[in-house]
């Protein structure tokens, strides 16, 4: 049996298989992005998909600026923390 990838939220620290967090992409270009698939290329981090840990941290996104190795703007968080929210919530229904 294949063992499947681990990875851990920026949030709360808890190592969850991949599939069950949500990642977060800087590209290449400089933007960032929500990446469902989980194979978008760049510099990704993770967040567990409950509302809780995406609300605190993109916030105030310090772990995860630090985990893209780039700042991140209201603009950005604020769009970011929409589209996980609306993906966090399909997964659970």
């Amino acid at each position: 049996m294949k063992k499947k990838p681990q990875r851990s939220c920026v949030c709360c620290r808890t190592t969850r298989d991949k599939g069950d967090l949500l990642r977060v992409v800087s590209l290449a270009d400089g933007s960032i992005v929500y990446d469902p698939t989980g194979k978008v290329p760049g510099r990704g981090s993770y967040l567990c998909k409950n509302e809780e840990c995406i609300k605190t941290e993109l916030k105030k996104a310090g772990r995860l600026s630090k985990g893209l190795r780039r700042s991140i703007s209201d603009e950005e968080a604020k769009a970011l923390a929409q589209e996980m929210l609306a993906a966090a919530a399909k997964a659970e229904s």
